[in-house]
């Protein structure tokens, strides 16, 4: 989209972000610094920008930034507390789907919804059975949020899916790899996984076409 509607959306997912604060923190039920970093509005604003950029229709918009925002909450909330409240996440499920119907309507691209509503069980599933497998790795959160992001991946296509869920494993393991390095964490100490599943799925949303055509 052009340049006023990128600047536009930011300024909304950005102030909506700084409204949504007491009641962020509140859903953290922590003294966390990282509820008082104001990086979520930050992270809202970047997000707002990229979904604009990302959409070519303003009905595809819609269900693009409303996602960014909940990312740039969650993001936070689960930085501060290891957690990621269903009072977000389980909320976005029909917001998402229902702005995803309409975006279908609207384009004809009623396969496109398709795939997203299947990549989406896809990714619950597997994230699930990791859970499962390894619950000190992965919360009932991070499957949850699995659905929502593996929708939005799904929407773009099946190989955004795949890149958006390897960055996310991939950069966790630097993150932590690095923190073992310089002694800033030991093996026990835990990471939230949730940041990195969004940074993953904003990777394949922004640079997917030119990662997977260079490894084509």
């Amino acid at each position: 989209m052009n340049a006023p509607a990128v600047l536009l959306t930011a300024l909304l997912t950005g102030g909506t972000a700084a409204t949504l604060t007491p009641w962020m923190r509140g859903l953290a039920a922590t003294e966390s610094g990282w509820l008082r970093s104001y990086l979520h509005v930050f992270l809202a604003v970047m997000g707002g920008a990229g979904a604009a950029a990302l959409a070519h229709t303003w009905a595809e918009l819609v269900p693009f930034a409303v996602l960014a925002l909940a990312c740039a909450l969650l993001v936070v909330v689960d930085l501060a507390a290891f957690r990621l409240p269903d009072a977000i996440v389980i909320p976005m499920y029909p917001v998402l789907f229902a702005t995803l119907t309409l975006a279908a309507a609207a384009g004809g691209e009623w396969d496109r919804l398709g795939r997203a509503a299947a990549a989406a069980g896809i990714l619950l599933v597997v994230y699930f059975v990791l859970a499962f497998i390894s619950p000190s790795g992965l919360g009932l959160g991070d499957v949850k949020l699995a659905g929502l992001l593996g929708a939005f991946l799904g929407w773009l296509g099946w190989s955004h899916v795949l890149l958006g869920s390897l960055a996310a494993f991939i950069l966790s393991a630097l993150v932590a790899l690095t923190l073992l390095a310089t002694r800033k964490a030991t093996r026990g100490t835990a990471f939230p996984f949730g940041p990195w599943m969004v940074a993953g799925a904003a990777i394949s949303a922004a640079w997917g076409p030119e990662i997977l055509s260079g490894t084509a």
